[in-house]
């Protein structure tokens, strides 16, 4: 089998593949961490699910921890995430207080700033506190992108086919 050079464009990326030591975020959540790259398909209106079950990040008001599985779904434009990136974005939350519903949005709003997707939605899907469970969805649409009927019809099938798995 012949292999070829990826078509990737990753060149400009810092924090995957450079070797040595990875710095961590301490100063918080901005949407500075999260690196893109080319996307190779942005005339094909296809989801990206990323999902991080190791969420942490602190109570504004008790300190205590709030524990999460992250999910960011997104149908790119221009750009994907790079998953290093991600995964650094999402420790920068580590010592950050935030309320969940804050949290959630505020996440929507770094990868809407990052990537400009047709459409984002960020899960927030909380441990229970209290024997109560919180889960947060923030949503976007790029109104404006000229495939927007394709982007709805997309996210749509990608719904319902989310809600038949689920047990």
């Amino acid at each position: 089998m012949k292999r070829t050079k990826s078509q990737d464009k990753t060149d400009h990326l810092k924090t995957l593949g450079k070797g040595g030591e990875t710095s961590y975020v301490s100063d918080g959540p901005h949407s500075g961490i999260l690196e893109v790259f080319p996307n190779n398909y942005p005339d094909r209106p296809y989801i990206v699910s990323i999902e991080f079950p190791e969420y942490t990040s602190l109570c504004p008001k008790t300190g205590q921890p709030d524990f999460a599985t992250i999910v960011v779904e997104y149908i790119p434009d221009q750009h994907i995430v790079e998953s290093k990136s991600f995964k650094l974005y999402m420790g920068a939350y580590r010592n950050h207080q935030s309320f969940m519903e804050t949290i959630a949005n505020t996440m929507l709003d770094h990868f809407v700033e990052a990537l400009a997707p047709h459409w984002c939605r960020v899960k927030g899907l909380f441990s229970p506190r209290g024997a109560t469970y919180l889960h947060v969805f923030a949503e976007h649409f790029k109104e404006d992108s000229p495939m927007i009927e394709q982007v709805r019809a997309a996210v749509s099938e990608w719904k319902q086919e989310a809600g038949r798995h689920k047990s």
